[in-house]
């Protein structure tokens, strides 16, 4: 199985920084796409960003210009780095992959993984 565990929420102030992870582990094969996804209280869960395997990346016009998306292929690990952040991007953020798995009997297949939600409060 596949486990996906983020790191790096937290308080800050607006204007601030922060920087989450997204940690992969597991019988992967490979990761295809993946991405990051937010849910503020009394709202749907929405994506932020998604990176592919090659690097392209695209993000929710509310983000672009303060928030990038990268990932470390050799550590199977997500980035979201979060600039200018403001107290409507408060929200529980969510890492997601397109894991590519290999089984104990060497077959793939591929499927949807989450991880288990980081909080990220920004102070007026």
């Amino acid at each position: 199985q596949v486990q996906l565990v983020e790191s790096g929420g937290g308080l800050v102030q607006a204007g601030g920084s922060l920087r989450l992870s997204c940690a992969a582990s597991g019988s992967i094969f490979s990761i295809n796409a993946m991405g990051w996804y937010r849910q503020a209280p009394g709202k749907q869960r929405e994506l932020v960003g998604r990176i592919s395997s090659g690097g392209r990346t695209n993000y929710v016009d509310s983000v672009k210009g303060r928030f990038t998306i990268s990932r470390d292929n050799a550590k199977n690990t997500l980035y979201l780095q979060m600039n200018s952040l403001k107290p409507e991007d408060t929200a529980v953020y969510y890492c997601n992959a397109r894991v590519v798995v290999s089984t104990a009997l060497s077959s793939l297949y591929e499927d949807d993984y989450w991880g288990q939600g980081t909080q990220v409060t920004v102070s007026s």
